[in-house]
């Protein structure tokens, strides 16, 4: 295969922007499946836990909520977008098994499961893995539907995290609501439209370069 092909291969539907990564000489190997592929999403896998862990630790206390505002959720959904389904899962999934077992990055240098904060962790897995399967159908590749995806994968972590908050603290709902949710709005429309240049332009400067 060409080196002009690879990129031009690499954007038809069913691709996510992962899949632009590897160098056109290694293309050979990987559409077989070799040992070039598994070292590729492995360091993808680990790459994208280590960037929400870093992601985690811009956080500030939100007062009246032991929920921080903090950057964790926007990377795993970027993650989950950039790298698909898949390795996307695996990603939050390492993240979240590694901090479980004491590594100090969850939000603001925690760590565990106790914390009441934990099914935002486990809302992240479950959206990071929504967000990669429709990027894989082209979610990504258009302001409006980026947003969409955005708006989509912010619903799945609350929809989580809220209730596990509501039992983890002995909130109602409605009190876990104000604390875990509604402070957060603003700021998850701020990511979402930083989403919708981001993603995007990337699909376009990939298209030039193909």
């Amino acid at each position: 295969m060409s080196t002009a092909a690879a990129p031009a291969r690499a954007l038809r539907p069913g691709t996510v922007l992962a899949d632009l990564l590897p160098s056109p000489r290694l293309s050979a190997s990987l559409e077989r499946g070799g040992a070039p592929s598994r070292v590729r999403d492995i360091a993808l896998v680990a790459g994208g836990a280590a960037l929400t862990g870093l992601a985690a630790q811009i956080a500030v206390p939100v007062p009246g909520s032991p929920v921080p505002v903090s950057g964790q959720t926007f990377a795993a959904l970027l993650v989950g977008t950039a790298l698909g389904a898949r390795r996307g899962f695996l990603s939050l999934a390492l993240y979240a098994v590694v901090g479980m077992a004491g590594v100090p990055w969850f939000a603001q240098g925690s760590s565990g499961w106790a914390m009441p904060s934990f099914g935002y962790v486990l809302g992240m897995l479950l959206a990071a893995t929504v967000v990669g399967a429709l990027a894989r159908r082209g979610a990504d590749r258009s302001v409006l539907r980026t947003a969409g995806t955005m708006a989509l994968g912010s619903a799945i972590i609350y929809a989580v995290g809220v209730p596990y908050l509501a039992l983890a603290t002995g909130m109602t709902l409605g009190q876990a609501v104000a604390a875990g949710l509604t402070p957060f709005l603003l700021g998850d429309a701020l990511k979402a439209a930083l989403a919708m240049g981001v993603l995007p332009a990337a699909w376009k400067l990939a298209g030039r370069k193909g």
